[in-house]
């Protein structure tokens, strides 16, 4: 018997915040701005906000180098401004749901300054200070995912600190339960006032081997990830943040964790005992045009993306449940990915059914309902994602050809993702009546949230219908998942089933036309095609020819 709950039965839109809204004319996204357009979020049809990091932070990588977890960055507003956001989306039936980011803190974090004054500090042990084989030679071969190796030297404690990501980063030690009980505080400060949930941000990493041996198996920007990915106190650490906070609050959690296989989710998210989180960000379906990171590009795998979306789906049924997602702030457009520029409206819609309809809960990324593109802007230095230019890096450091390279990087850059937001076609995109922060995409004429407002046949009126049908249809959350023409180059086929009822979800990867056949025992006839991305949908021999990214979806 399925275990239902409100998680199960939500979407949620995520927040970038700085590329959100501006309420206050300085050019940045904020607060006010979220509290200016709570009524447009209510209007998707969804039930809950993540909001991407919004804690002080000095932006190293953009609020996930956190100075102060307990307060709000003066960019976007104060603790006051937040609880007014807080309690108009409750208001209007709306969770909300902060990132948690305790791999690592900012190097201004006063935990971490306090840590560099002495080996006796009551601090030193927060984080992982190492002898090195002096100077030049760090404790081991770690590199950081961020910029070269993962070890920075101290010259007044004779000392260097770990750092997975930026050097500005420095990773706790959650081995010290003084962490851990200051991560409980810190959960237990949001939960107090309102919060619904986290999203915790690299959850896996939290666990170091003991010793921190040097890797035998270089790896580029990689070097050392067995000896923390999935650590060997994870799992323990989560279920004592469990025990301690979390089950005393009618709470939400979803983590994220990097080269995730089902088997390894379903350590985390299994219903039952050993359960320490709802649901687990996969990556794999987003590994369909590149290897590993979006900046290592290759053309795009219907066949590859099919099999990631179906491993999860049959993997996780029926004991745990699937996290949905197309875009966030960490990977580029999607239709400008897997869909097409040239049919940006029925890719977008196609893009939309391809994954609202599977089992799980889905999360839409802000701009993604009017469908935003890439940006692809004309140097390097107009960039500003840290780890797109180590990529960058490392890929000329290799010998890859300087203008090659370069494309690499407009493709795969996260600031593809962290452009603002195209309200309108007023000056800069009705974002800010200052200058922005970040270059607004020069197509927002034309794409942009306001004209799709009345349009019947906009994306962002689909994504409405969609998510509105979802909950209406509990076919779509409960049901069970068979894929179908597994083999297809071009078509994604699945069915969902719950009871009497059938969903039928056809979607066509291509411009080309393809012929589509209805699986051995589905009659389309009996059907009822409740959405498509074209007029005129006729069945003729129980199935049609598509058109340039045809979408159709049909309820029984």
């Amino acid at each position: 018997m399925e275990n239902k709950t409100w998680y199960k039965e939500m979407s949620v839109y995520q927040i970038w915040c700085r590329s959100f809204c501006d309420g206050n004319g300085d050019g940045i996204g904020d607060l006010w701005g979220v509290l200016s357009k709570l009524d447009y979020i209510k209007s998707l049809g969804v039930d809950g906000i993540w909001f991407s990091p919004i804690y002080p932070s000095p932006n190293a990588d953009y609020g996930y180098d956190i100075s102060d977890y307990k307060n709000i960055h003066p960019d976007f507003g104060n603790l006051e401004v937040f609880k007014q956001v807080l309690d108009g989306a409750h208001e209007r039936g709306m969770r909300v749901f902060m990132d948690l980011v305790i791999n690592h803190t900012s190097d201004e974090h006063p935990w971490f300054i306090e840590s560099k004054k002495g080996k006796d500090n009551p601090y030193h042990d927060y984080y992982f200070w190492r002898k090195g084989k002096g100077k030049k030679r760090p404790p081991n071969n770690w590199d950081s995912l961020f910029e070269g190796g993962a070890w920075e030297y101290d010259e007044g404690l004779d000392e260097w600190y770990l750092h997975i990501f930026s050097k500005k980063q420095p990773d706790l030690n959650m081995d010290n339960p003084k962490v851990r009980e200051e991560v409980k505080s810190i959960m237990r400060f949001w939960l107090d006032m309102g919060v619904d949930g986290f999203r915790e941000d690299v959850i896996t990493y939290i666990s170091k081997v003991d010793g921190l041996p040097s890797a035998k198996v270089k790896l580029p920007a990689a070097t050392g990830m067995q000896y923390y990915a999935d650590g060997p106190r994870v799992h323990e650490y989560l279920a004592e943040f469990k025990r301690d906070v979390l089950d005393f609050y009618d709470c939400f959690t979803v983590g994220e964790g990097s080269l995730m296989s089902t088997n390894t989710a379903l350590g985390y998210v299994q219903e039952g005992e050993n359960q320490v989180l709802n649901m687990m960000i996969s990556f794999s379906h987003m590994q369909a045009d590149c290897l590993v990171t979006d900046f290592i590009q290759r053309p795009f795998s219907l066949t590859k993306l099919k099999k990631s979306l179906s491993e999860w789906q049959n993997g996780l049924y029926p004991n745990a449940w699937n996290c949905l997602y197309l875009e966030n702030h960490d990977h580029p457009r999607i239709i400008s990915r897997y869909g097409s520029e040239k049919y940006r409206v029925e890719s977008g819609k196609m893009l939309a059914a391809s994954y609202l309809f599977l089992r799980g809960t889905p999360f839409v990324y802000q701009g993604q309902e009017i469908g935003m593109l890439n940006n692809y802007l004309p140097n390097l230095e107009d960039y500003r994602d840290i780890m797109m230019k180590n990529n960058y890096r490392i890929a000329r450091k290799l010998g890859l050809p300087k203008k090659k390279v370069f494309e690499m990087a407009q493709k795969g850059t996260r600031d593809n993702a962290r452009t603002p937001v195209q309200w309108s076609n007023e000056k800069n995109a009705g974002f800010t009546e200052g200058t922005p922060w970040f270059g607004v995409n020069p197509n927002y004429p034309e794409i942009n949230a306001e004209s799709q407002l009345e349009d019947e046949n906009s994306l962002l009126n689909f994504y409405r219908k969609a998510l509105e049908f979802r909950k209406e249809n509990e076919v779509c959350i409960y049901g069970d998942y068979k894929e179908h023409l597994k083999n297809s180059k071009d078509l994604y086929v699945y069915e969902r089933n719950l009871g009497e009822r059938k969903l039928l979800v056809i979607c066509s990867f291509t411009e080309k036309t393809v012929r589509f056949d209805a699986p051995e025992g589905i009659d389309l006839d009996e059907g009822k095609q409740v959405f498509g991305n074209y007029e005129s949908c006729f069945v003729i021999g129980n199935g049609f020819t598509t058109r340039p990214y045809e979408m159709r979806v049909y309820l029984f």
